[in-house]
């Protein structure tokens, strides 16, 4: 027999019974309020020959194989076993080069510490050795982190030189951690001085660049991190004063190009979630920000980092002649995932039978009692979470911000009443209530310690969120879709009935297991239970409760493009001046803008990287269509690259709408919005953009209510401000309205509109104005001062608003904190001064205590570094 014989003999016929016994065992261990079978056998495993059985398993290369190695090594751990036992576990754990799942081990007290000094001297130096080569060792601390099979490969790949890597592996696998450990030693130890850390959605930029920034405080390294495009300290990194790292969404890698009018040389680029290059919202908008950094310098080194991708490899396909392709694929698991079907008892609705799913077999674990009849759905999934998750680090999914803040509400219900609130949660409350208004619902549920999360809220807000749960103090919280789009926050137990991403569309196999890898994230536990509520009901689960699954990449331009003919027509019809609606330029709109820009910058999609992986029947009927429409086009094609998704077929029919503008093309600028017909201008801003450039700002009729939220944060605005203003508007008109549906609008009218699509459309209206008015002449009507894109991405104007967060300061913090100065022209060393002649203070000038928290970590802690000179 041979050892893949053995090895699947072991898996399949001989272990398979006992490996369905230890996950019934070790998952019951999870569940609060469960009741087990009446009859419950509670077998005696043979622990030696389990163990034996479990190192020729991690010698596979199967998933499923070094599993049950896992399985066993994690049951013994867990279950009521010999100290020489949980000893030989913690050797198959090292075997697993699962280190971290060891110490976690003995910080529980489940391994005593020492494990060397009770093994033999042969046993000794073999473990000595995998430590050794499950290790890797930063040049820039001289620190030598552990690390899996997976980390140790990304290590050895992505610093082979003049190479691209590709890495993917499961969620809960170490991903970020070793991600920024490298980027920081390679920034450090090696010549590169300015890079760009990627991430797809604002709430993993936030957490990327405070897990950076805390990571360069701990180590004292030289660096600066931040989430800005800001043109100082590209300037700085690249004259040798202080190394850079830019966390941005793909949208601020080109508000960054456009202020240095593509004078920008990034020497490495790290892609999070690199799989979202096939999102249809962001996917073009992403590759066009990689083929821009590329293009300003093509010795660019690339990382890509996504999670249980089927084609890594696939990311390296543009990389430059010459460059190695290196692809990292791991699908060896770290922590245990278990998916348990409920289903309700047969006419005892508060009794509810819980069954571990085994391959294709259910194992009963018992029954959980409820505490009242759930009527309704999301009771229903209310009440069980509330019941199986009793001892906190519980997630709940929500499809939607509103379902989100229900069930938090519910579940808060069924908790005690806490006779002493920790201050913490205290604090998080005051900061709810003055940071967004009053009657925010996050208040009154987070001094129960549950709270919900989802994307449009504050960073600010959301960052104190995650911190209090993971440290315990938050035991129930209720999350959207941004766990699946990278947020890294793990849990003991998720919840989860009929999960959508987007509305109405059942959530993919892949998103599920991406959703279900943050339970038991490594490090943090040994397990994760993922209980899945009515898993027959085929409105809820349509397709079931997924199978594993890993993501297929393909980018969006790419699948787009495979539509040839629908593409083809879209370009006749747009060229042709028609009116297309919403829906009919959904699809193809940003990567038609996308191909105009690549044909008019080279001259011929054929010489594209996009060429080589489509027939040369589509790249010829689609760049006979291109070369058409392209005909029509005035404008530089360095203003395709400055606007990327925008298309400049649009953007042309509102420069002939200029021209042949009877009034004065002052009545055309943008007011300042400081003025007081700012508001009228921007409605007539947004209603050009509908007509000549895109339907964007609809409906129509809600015109002036986008006007209105754009102007108010472009002024600087609190959100306690903004959402008040509204209340009192539907007041005033007589118009009833619901508080907390209200507040959630204008969260995300601000997330949308005013951060995403003003930003793109104002910049681009405005690249289009100042051609036309040099075009006639009339250059002093062009205003050089505001940025409006960069303005409106952040809700800032004023140059103090500006320099606060330049300093670290939230968009929230520092709002809060310019409320408190006088003076709108502070720079960041002026803005020093002020904190710092105000120090002692800091605590009594009414900010709330996490925004005077933020002041002293971002703005005195820079001070004591000395990062301002004289001002220190």
């Amino acid at each position: 027999m041979s050892e893949k014989e053995l090895q699947d003999w072991l898996y399949s016929t001989a272990l398979a019974d006992e490996l369905r016994s230890l996950a019934q065992r070790t998952a019951r261990l999870e569940i609060d309020n469960l009741h087990e079978p009446r009859v419950v056998e509670s077998p005696s495993f043979d622990w030696g020959r389990l163990l034996l059985a479990s190192s020729i398993l991690v010698k596979s290369p199967l998933r499923a194989h070094r599993e049950a190695a896992l399985r066993i090594a994690t049951s013994a751990l867990l279950l009521d076993t010999k100290d020489h036992i949980r000893d030989a576990a913690a050797l198959v754990l090292e075997k697993l080069s699962n280190r971290r799942a060891v110490m976690l081990a003995e910080k529980r007290g489940r391994v005593r510490a020492e494990l060397s000094s009770r093994i033999g001297v042969a046993a000794r130096m073999e473990s000595e050795e995998r430590r050794l080569n499950n290790s890797v060792l930063l040049g820039s601390t001289g620190e030598r982190v552990e690390v899996n099979d997976f980390q140790r490969q990304f290590w050895a790949g992505a610093s082979q030189p003049n190479a691209w890597l590709s890495a993917s592996a499961p969620t809960a696998s170490g991903k970020t951690f070793l991600v920024l450990k490298w980027l920081l030693d390679t920034l450090v130890s090696g010549e590169s001085r300015t890079a760009v850390y990627l991430a797809p959605t604002r709430a993993l930029v936030s957490e990327i660049e405070a897990a950076l920034q805390s990571l360069v405080s701990d180590d004292d390294l030289n660096v600066d991190v931040t989430s800005l495009p800001s043109a100082e300290k590209y300037r700085a990194s690249r004259s040798g004063s202080k190394k850079c790292i830019f966390v941005f969404t793909q949208e601020r890698v080109h508000l960054l190009a456009n202020l240095l009018r593509d004078d920008l040389q990034i020497d490495l680029v790290v892609v999070d979630e690199a799989h979202k290059i096939g999102d249809h919202q962001r996917g073009v908008i992403l590759q066009d920000a990689l083929e821009r950094l590329q293009r300003s310098n093509p010795e660019l080194r690339a990382v890509f980092v996504s999670p249980a991708t089927q084609n890594p490899e696939m990311l390296l396909d543009d990389a430059p002649e010459g460059i190695r392709r290196i692809s990292v694929d791991s699908d060896f698991p770290t922590v245990l995932q278990n998916i348990i079907v409920a289903h309700q008892v047969p006419r005892k609705p508060k009794e509810w039978a819980l069954n571990l799913r085994e391959g294709t077999t259910f194992v009963p674990l018992g029954t959980l009692a409820l505490r009242s009849k759930p009527m309704g759905l999301r009771k229903r999934l209310a009440f069980i979470a509330a019941a199986a998750g009793e001892r906190g680090g519980t997630l709940v999914y929500a499809n939607g911000a509103a379902e989100a803040e229900e069930l938090a509400l519910l579940i808060s219900q069924l908790l005690p009443k806490l006779d002493n609130v920790d201050q913490e949660l205290t604090d998080l409350a005051d900061l709810a209530r003055k940071g967004i208004h009053k009657s925010y619902i996050l208040a009154p549920l987070v001094e129960r310690g549950v709270a919900f999360h989802y994307g449009n809220m504050p960073s600010l807000i959301r960052l104190e969120i995650e911190r209090l749960f993971r440290s315990g103090k938050i035991r129930f919280l209720v999350c959207t879709s941004t766990l699946i789009e990278g947020v890294n926050l793990s849990c003991r137990t998720i919840v989860v009935r009929g999960p959508r991403k987007g509305a109405g569309h059942p959530m993919e196999a892949h998103d599920f297991w991406n959703l279900a890898g943050r339970a038991g994230r490594w490090g943090d536990e040994f397990q994760g239970n993922i209980i899945c509520v009515d898993a027959s009901n085929t409105e809820a689960w349509p397709t079931g409760v997924p199978d594993r699954a890993r993501y297929p990449i393909r980018r969006e331009t790419d699948s787009v493009v495979a539509q040839t003919a629908g593409l083809v027509e879209y370009l006749n019809r747009r060229a042709a001046g028609e009116q297309l609606t919403p829906d009919s330029l959904s699809q193809f709109e940003q990567v038609g803008a996308y191909l105009v820009a690549a044909y008019l910058r080279t001259g011929s999609l054929s010489s594209t990287p996009l060429a080589k992986r489509h027939s040369a029947e589509s790249i010829e009927a689609l760049e006979a269509a291109v070369a058409s429409a392209s005909t029509q086009i005035d404008l530089p094609s360095e203003m395709a690259g400055r606007n990327p998704g925008v298309s400049l077929l649009g953007l042309q029919n509102l420069l002939l709408h200029f021209r042949s503008y009877e009034g004065s093309p002052e009545d055309l600028v943008p007011a300042p919005p400081e003025s007081e017909d700012a508001y009228e201008r921007f409605s007539l801003i947004m209603n050009r953009v509908n007509e000549f450039i895109l339907p964007t700002f609809t409906p129509a009729g809600l015109v002036p209510l986008h006007a209105l939220i754009v102007l108010e944060w472009l002024k600087g605005f609190s959100l306690p401000t903004i959402i008040r203003k509204r209340m009192e508007y539907q007041q005033r008109r007589g118009q009833s309205f619901d508080a907390a549906t209200l507040i959630r609008n204008t969260l995300e009218l601000i997330e949308d509109t005013a951060r995403f699509r003003a930003p793109k459309f104002f910049s681009a209206y405005v690249d289009v104005l100042n051609f036309y008015l040099q075009e006639i002449g009339e250059t002093d009507l062009i205003d050089d001062d505001l940025d409006i894109g960069t303005a409106l991405e952040f809700g800032v104007s004023s140059i103090t608003l500006r320099a606060l967060m330049e300093l670290g300061m939230s968009r929230m913090g520092a709002v809060a904190l310019y409320e408190k100065i006088a003076l709108d022209n502070l720079d960041q060393a002026a803005c020093l001064n002020w904190v710092l002649e105000r120090r002692d203070e800091i605590d009594s000038i009414g900010l709330p205590a996490i925004i005077a928290r933020e002041v002293r970590e971002k703005i005195l802690a820079k001070a004591a570094e000395g990062d301002f000179g004289e001002t220190s």
